[in-house]
């Protein structure tokens, strides 16, 4: 069986190393994050749309062929 005392003292060694970890982190502020999501939404738009006009031009294809 493991012993209790090393347990006790790994729980609190990665709660520390969690919480030294954390303090690390460099948040992005306002505006990079609304020009990010910004990008974001208009690769998806574009790319829904390709996909989208692909899908009805295989669509023609197939229905011309058939």
């Amino acid at each position: 069986m493991a012993d209790m005392s090393t347990e006790k003292g790994s729980k609190k060694n990665f709660w520390k190393g969690f919480k030294a970890e954390f303090r690390k982190i460099v948040w992005p502020d306002k505006d990079t994050v609304t020009k990010q999501t910004i990008a974001v939404l208009a690769v998806s738009l574009v790319l829904g749309a390709l996909i989208g006009v692909l899908d009805m031009i295989f669509k023609f294809g197939i229905n011309l062929i058939i």
